[in-house]
């Protein structure tokens, strides 16, 4: 029972390399590219893509939360940063963060900060393991997910206690995808601030993160002088695209640009990933079948196939509906579906079939109408997966 992701291997990297040339050309000598690798790898495992990390000459990489660090330390020797803030609330993260810390590879970690409570728990870490913690702090934006309003990032830079536990690697920002009709109001006002300059160009995205990046700079020159770490300044960004990147480059030159990057990384060329299911059986007839007992189609019949809820096939997160059309779609989708009828994701010489009923833990119940000539056992049957979502039971490179 094989469901199954496949790689055209050279094309993918291609736009990978592509990728990353792209964005090195928008930030100049000073930064460059931060692979993102996450959650199921975006479809192909973390461990994989940590390696093409390494292959695309990346010294650093970022993972989501602190229980994916351990799917990369085999395949990427570089430093790592964990996007989720570290919150000692979160207890069973925490315990995780102090395993992980008392590890080989606590050293080569980056966590992210955006709570005083994180910040405290960070700095009694680095008393009991005598060493000073590698930290981002994290500021906020009109993402308003996660990040500290810039007097919070102020008050702890000004703590007295950061040179000896606390290694400030830079400020991280995560911005929406879509373009917000502004700036951030505090980061707006500090657009006209005459102590840190004007910034005036670029998108909205573009002209926030410039905001933020003169007053970080202001206050790592002001509260952390000579002592600042080699990188302190450093910007790590998400979520801009490369004009809106060489837009804040143009607005701060001198300083270090990061961006973080994942779905436009690995995902850029669609063309170059297929999945599908293995056909592991097929039954020509109009009799009930499945688990709900329902009827198959008329001179027709059932082809079983590998993939199922466990695979992610099926399963959808809420759309973003927004145009006429888009919403149409949906109501006539809903609708079949409260009828008992649903077309899989599954289609066979470019026709889409149907479910006979809800797909399984592993398998799918397709049905296959009269006159359709059915696959083979063992034949591959191609299905349109939401990536990030699917977990395959096997990820071939070709």
């Amino acid at each position: 029972m094989t469901f199954r992701i496949t790689v055209d291997t050279d094309p993918w990297r291609a736009n990978a390399v592509q990728t990353r040339d792209a964005i090195a050309s928008a930030v100049g000598a000073r930064g460059g590219l931060v692979p993102v690798i996450k959650g199921n790898g975006y479809g192909l495992r973390n461990d994989s893509l940590a390696s093409e990390a390494s292959l695309l000459g990346s010294e650093v990489i970022a993972v989501g939360t602190v229980f994916e660090v351990g799917d990369v330390t085999s395949t990427f020797s570089g430093t790592i940063v964990v996007l989720e803030p570290h919150d000692p609330r979160d207890s069973v993260a925490a315990a995780a963060w102090v395993e992980l810390d008392h590890s080989e590879h606590g050293p080569r970690v980056i966590r992210t900060i955006a709570s005083e409570e994180g910040w405290h728990s960070t700095i009694d870490a680095a008393t009991r393991l005598g060493r000073p913690m590698r930290v981002l702090l994290e500021g906020l934006t009109s993402m308003h997910r996660f990040g500290l309003d810039e007097s919070d990032v102020a008050r702890l830079l000004s703590d007295a206690r950061v040179p000896d536990a606390i290694v400030v690697e830079g400020v991280a920002l995560h911005l929406p995808l879509a373009q917000p009709p502004a700036p951030r109001r505090p980061a707006s006002a500090m657009l006209h601030d005459t102590t840190t300059g004007m910034v005036e160009q670029g998108t909205a995205r573009a002209r926030e993160v410039s905001a933020w990046a003169l007053l970080w700079t202001a206050l790592i020159s002001d509260r952390l002088g000579a002592a600042a770490p080699d990188g302190a300044a450093t910007l790590w960004v998400s979520h801009l695209d490369d004009s809106e990147l060489a837009s804040v480059r143009a607005a701060v030159p001198g300083i270090p640009l990061r961006a973080r990057v994942g779905t436009r990384l690995w995902h850029g060329n669609r063309s170059t990933l297929s999945a599908s299911g293995t056909v592991l059986a097929v039954h020509i007839t109009d009799r009930e079948v499945g688990y709900r007992q329902r009827r198959a189609p008329s001179g027709g019949g059932i082809v079983v196939v590998s993939g199922g809820t466990s695979h992610g096939v099926a399963l959808s997160a809420p759309s973003s509906v927004t145009s006429v059309r888009a919403r149409v779609a949906a109501a006539g989708t809903g609708a079949l579906e409260a009828a008992g009828r649903s077309r899989s994701p599954f289609s066979l010489r470019g026709e889409q079939l149907w479910f006979a009923e809800p797909p399984h833990v592993s398998v799918s119940l397709l049905r296959i109408p009269r006159g359709f000539v059915p696959p083979a056992v063992g034949d591959e049957v191609p299905c349109v997966v939401r990536y990030t979502t699917t977990r395959a039971d096997a990820v071939v490179w070709t």
